[in-house]
């Protein structure tokens, strides 16, 4: 167990007895870090140690750590309207629908909700009341993908691929169907990645025709599946993925909620690979994460078809308190302006860029099988053999991640996904991260890797 100050150890003690915490294990010899302040990309714990967090957060705080203006733009709008429920309006919710259209580049009409998970909900919900309202009462299932993750609520997680995420919870939704996610780096022998991504575009194809045509409702997925170990598509894939749904009247929803707001190096991670989604889903980055917001966007001529009130069930029967919230909407606009004066996008382009050649190295070290990288995230498959491509043990994934920790670095990982493959290190700064941040991360890791993990 770590050494602990009194305060600090009084406050582990308040943490064990009354905290329950997120997707973690319980072990009292190892204390959470109990983070008290935090700048830029640092955070520091309540003893003082400082930590680059290159994670930010969940993938999610991608302006920064304490950005004043951004505690000021709520405090603002909390004085003068803390709140009021979207069954009316308000005109921060107003402004920000306007201004996700305008980065979205397209026509969409926006619901808010608080979560990804959410978000995804009423995805779902309003990708099935669309295909009966117009006249496909019997398209109910959504096709995934393995490894991909899409919430933790019952509907996102039955749409998420990550079996141990699901274990001693089900039966979850039905409806739910999953295909292989296109996994280059594990393709077939004498296969080109092209190929592959092609093949894997036609098994949702396959999915759909064998499940009937008439019975699929909408295909969900990540631009690039992150927390599941980032697995980058191939150019081609999500181009003809959309022309399979096109064919087959199938929406396509996209969730952003992590590749979103400039994660990607786009301000969406499908504009990199030059698609139009029917529904697009969001949350973390729009306020990066300082209140909780999501949004789902709807193509508009998607939304006409609820606007018959000749049904009397033929609006959208769902809602959520507390989304579209006044002092979130505010943040969110005034984080969207920071995201845009700073060039916040294009620079975790180059940030991301400048990892990834410096990592690349990294190839030739014994336990690295491949490095995988989108904008400002980047992937680093571990394993046991590079020929057979065996995962590596997870004692050796969580021994490198508490090692760079004990440095000052957090990296994450994609834990509790699949069996046997929870061997992916993630890295993912925030984009306002300075050069001398990225430096750290590079220095800090690179030496990890190549001291007692070198052998």
């Amino acid at each position: 167990m770590q050494s602990l100050g009194k305060e600090s150890g009084l406050a582990v003690k308040k943490d064990q007895q009354y905290l329950w915490h997120n997707i973690t294990p319980y072990n009292e010899k190892n204390p959470p870090m109990i983070a008290a302040t935090a700048s830029g990309s640092w955070v520091t714990d309540i003893d003082g140690n400082k930590f680059l967090d290159g994670m930010s957060g969940l993938w999610c705080v991608n302006v920064g750590y304490g950005r004043k203006e951004l505690a000021e733009a709520a405090y603002s709008q909390l004085l003068s309207l803390p709140y009021f429920p979207l069954t009316q309006s308000h005109m921060p919710a107003i402004a920000l629908a306007e201004k996700l259209n305008e980065w979205l580049e397209g026509d969409y009409v926006i619901f808010f909700s608080n979560s990804g998970s959410e978000a995804n909900e009423a995805a779902f919900k309003i990708a099935r009341q669309y295909q009966q309202q117009i006249g496909q009462p019997y398209r109910h299932k959504f096709i995934a993908r393995y490894r991909g993750y899409h919430g933790s609520s019952l509907g996102a997680l039955s749409a998420t691929g990550q079996a141990q995420r699901k274990y001693k919870y089900e039966p979850l939704s039905g409806g739910f169907l999953h295909v292989a996610p296109p996994d280059s780096y594990r393709r077939p022998a004498g296969m080109t990645a092209e190929e592959f991504n092609l093949q894997s575009a036609q098994a949702i194809e396959d999915t759909i025709v064998w499940e009937g045509v008439e019975t699929v409702a909408a295909v969900i997925m990540e631009p690039v599946i992150t927390g599941g170990g980032v697995i980058v598509p191939h150019q081609v894939y999500l181009d003809r993925v959309q022309e399979i749904c096109h064919k087959h009247g199938v929406l396509l929803i996209i969730d952003e909620v992590i590749c979103g707001f400039g994660r990607s190096g786009r301000k969406f991670g499908h504009q990199n690979f030059g698609v139009k989604p029917d529904i697009v889903t969001m949350a973390k980055g729009l306020t990066s994460a300082y209140l909780p917001l999501s949004a789902t966007a709807v193509r508009k001529d998607i939304y006409e078809a609820f606007k018959d009130n000749s049904d009397d069930y033929g609006y959208f029967r769902h809602v959520n308190t507390f989304g579209g919230n006044p002092a979130a909407c505010a943040l969110a606009l005034r984080n969207l302006e920071i995201l845009e004066q700073e060039n916040l996008v294009e620079r975790a382009d180059v940030l991301g860029q400048r990892l990834a050649a410096e990592f690349a190295g990294l190839l030739e070290h014994r336990l690295v099988g491949d490095i995988r990288s989108f904008g400002l995230a980047i992937g680093i498959e571990l394993v046991a053999d590079k020929v057979t491509k065996q995962p590596a043990d997870l004692a050796i994934v969580k021994g490198i991640i508490a090692e760079c920790k004990a440095k000052g670095l957090i990296i994450g990982k994609n834990g509790d996904t699949v069996a046997g493959f929870n061997n992916v290190l993630t890295i993912a700064p925030p984009l306002s991260s300075t050069d001398g941040d990225i430096q750290f991360i590079i220095d800090t890791f690179t030496a990890v890797l190549n001291g007692s993990w070198a052998g």
